[in-house]
């Protein structure tokens, strides 16, 4: 697990500190530096040659993220001798410290130190941590569209229990894995325990594909996945609807139900695939959700921290923030994991960065700081109705 994190002179962020726990919640509104710290990350996940002292920006088509140059990285105000800096900290151990040197239009940066062995013998020896290795999952804001025909791939749905950075693969691994029992019985859905109508017995459906469902009742209620493999290549998702007293509907084409359903599958999936050890990384999980769902998804998000996963999540959503609040107060357990970090702008007249609010969650769900804008949009369009 990460244990902290400081960036100097990244982007937007001049110099910030992130005690970083198994929850960590960045909010703020557009421009503010939140995408920049999920991108620090991912340019060390992306740099193979990390151990050689290269910051690798430009990481293509099976990359992560393509920032540009130096330029592009470096903090437009830092002055001469200020470089880009990272100092990453695992748990249990000391922080290791990365200055690069700056030079112009690169698309890496250089380590100052990679003389030495440091830099070889430090990311070699923590190359089973999650943001190194196989246990790791990114899902980008801009997840695949709905649609019916997927992509599959072996290697990322079986060998490394991966959606893809857009949620490409989730079908593929729903088809592959439906059947198979989720790990943790925190998420099961509050509905997994139901009554046979005959034998009066208590049924407990554990798999993958139901859990998936009912937590998807919740963005959409009655509503069921199907994915049918149609080749060695793609795999068929459609979506039916129970209907009282006579079964389901037809199936429907993810184009014809709407954003909301297919940009909420994979992330409900990733949650409950989740592993402990695993480092899961979500941008937007509302988007396209209804204010209800986005409130469970809160929950879920929560409880999936309880397994021994560290989370990421970049959020605008009140909604998705109260849902982890609620859950923090259902499980006071949770408030010691969990950290939110609010992101806003200092402006000067020589400059402008980032500055990032740490905020704590108490065994009530109250925040230790409530800052400007930050759940105060339904409060200040209601003052204007009134």
């Amino acid at each position: 697990m990460i244990q902290s994190l400081e960036i100097k002179n990244f982007k937007s962020i001049k110099k910030k500190y992130f005690p970083l726990r198994k929850l960590n919640i960045l909010m703020g509104l557009n421009g503010m530096g939140k995408s920049s710290f999920i991108q620090s990350l991912l340019l060390l996940r992306q740099s193979e040659r990390l151990e050689n002292g290269e910051l690798k920006l430009q990481g293509g088509s099976n990359g992560y993220v393509n920032i540009g140059n130096t330029k592009d990285a470096l903090y437009q105000y830092s002055k001469k001798g200020e470089d880009l800096s990272i100092a990453l900290q695992f748990q249990n151990t000391e922080p290791y410290i990365m200055d690069f040197d700056y030079e112009i239009e690169a698309d890496v940066f250089k380590q100052k130190n990679t003389l030495s062995s440091i830099t070889d013998n430090y990311i070699t020896g923590h190359k089973t941590e999650a943001l190194f290795g196989n246990n790791f999952q990114y899902l980008n804001a801009n997840r695949v569209e709905p649609k019916s025909i997927h992509n599959k791939s072996f290697t990322s749905v079986v060998h490394l229990n991966n959606l893809g950075n857009y949620g490409e693969y989730t079908a593929h691994y729903i088809e592959t894995n439906g059947n198979n029992d989720i790990g943790f019985e925190n998420l099961f859905h509050k509905d997994t325990i139901v009554t046979d109508n005959i034998t009066n017995k208590e049924i407990i459906n554990k798999t993958l594909i139901n859990q998936i469902n009912l937590w998807m009742g919740e963005i959409s209620p009655g509503v069921n996945i199907r994915t049918t493999s149609i080749s060695s290549d793609f795999v068929l998702l459609e979506y039916v609807f129970k209907q009282p007293n006579f079964g389901n509907t037809n199936r429907f084409k993810p184009e014809n139900v709407g954003f909301g359903i297919s940009y909420a599958l994979h992330v409900v999936t990733a949650l409950l695939i989740s592993r402990p050890g695993e480092l899961l990384i979500i941008e937007n999980p509302e988007s396209h959700i209804h204010p209800k769902g986005q409130a469970e998804l809160g929950k879920l998000i929560a409880l999936a921290t309880q397994n021994d996963v560290q989370i990421i999540v970049e959020t605008h959503s009140d909604h998705i923030i109260n849902g982890i609040r609620v859950a923090i107060k259902d499980n006071p357990i949770l408030k010691d994991e969990t950290i939110l970090f609010y992101f806003d702008k200092e402006v000067t007249e020589s400059e402008q960065y980032s500055t990032i609010t740490n905020i704590e969650i108490d065994a009530n769900g109250e925040l230790s700081e409530y800052p400007k804008h930050m759940l105060d949009e339904w409060s200040n369009q209601l003052l204007k109705l009134l």
